[in-house]
């Protein structure tokens, strides 16, 4: 695995996707000019549906703002990818325009130095609703069974195997050496294979000692559309194989070393 570079200022490439999120992204960008300026050096903005350009803070946008129209919507992981590939800077984010970010420090601060080691594969904030609770972004591989333990039986998840990707930081270099996303997820599940493919590599998700506000709510409880995107989605992670290859190392009791509350 290839040494992550060292941590310096202004090395930090962020991926923002709006789905006609206009305001929320209008807000989102204002808030990473306001703290984030001394780590962001580019924001690669994706619109996947028509909608206004933001507006600068009066003394300009302190990072580079590059943004991408999209002539058809592409999926999730498609839009990181073609945002993110080449990118020159140490490390990237994957951040969704329905975050906020909460506190009047930079959340960057923690998020690079969660990734200084070089068994951390990417860091990730505690992500909290409007109302202050935190939410269940830590989950156990997504198997038959684990589903059916948590959303019917309610029973919380022990194991830290995947986190989803509202807010991701990884090392350029593991980004690169993964490919990024698979982009045959269309949507949903495409952050589970991620993480798993970057366990199997024996590298660490590590949970960084900061908040974001996350505002968004799973559309495929909402929507037939976004329901059967999900269904197919976990259809075609359960049959492969770095599905198969992660449930038999991360259930092994060996294994087994990523409890939540313990990155």
């Amino acid at each position: 695995m290839p040494a992550v570079q060292s941590l310096s200022p202004r090395n930090l490439v962020v991926s923002v996707v709006s789905h006609g999120h206009g305001d929320m992204v209008q807000g989102l960008l204002w808030q990473l000019a306001e703290l984030s300026a001394a780590s962001v050096s580019r924001v690669i903005l994706t619109h996947n549906l028509p909608e206004p350009e933001p507006i600068p803070p009066a003394g300009g946008w302190p990072f580079q703002l590059l943004q991408v129209v999209n002539e058809a919507p592409l999926g999730f992981g498609a839009n990181h990818n073609r945002a993110l590939a080449g990118a020159s800077e140490a490390f990237v984010c994957v951040l969704n325009p329905d975050v906020v970010l909460a506190g009047a420090e930079d959340p960057f601060n923690a998020l690079l130095a969660a990734c200084e080691s070089t068994d951390v594969g990417a860091s990730y904030p505690v992500q909290i609703d409007p109302a202050g609770r935190v939410q269940a972004c830590e989950r156990e591989i997504p198997s038959p069974m684990a589903l059916f333990r948590r959303r019917l039986l309610r029973r919380k998840e022990t194991r830290v195997d995947w986190v989803n990707a509202a807010c991701l930081v990884l090392p350029s270099v593991v980004w690169r050496s993964l490919n990024g996303f698979d982009e045959r997820y269309f949507m949903y599940c495409e952050d589970v294979d991620l993480c798993l493919r970057l366990r199997l590599r024996g590298l660490l998700l590590v949970r960084a000692p900061i908040r974001v506000i996350h505002i968004g709510q799973r559309a495929s409880a909402r929507s037939w559309r976004h329901l059967s995107w999900h269904i197919r989605s976990l259809w075609r992670l359960w049959r492969s194989p770095v599905y198969a290859r992660a449930q038999q190392l991360l259930t092994s009791a060996s294994a087994n070393n990523s409890t939540i509350g313990a990155s």
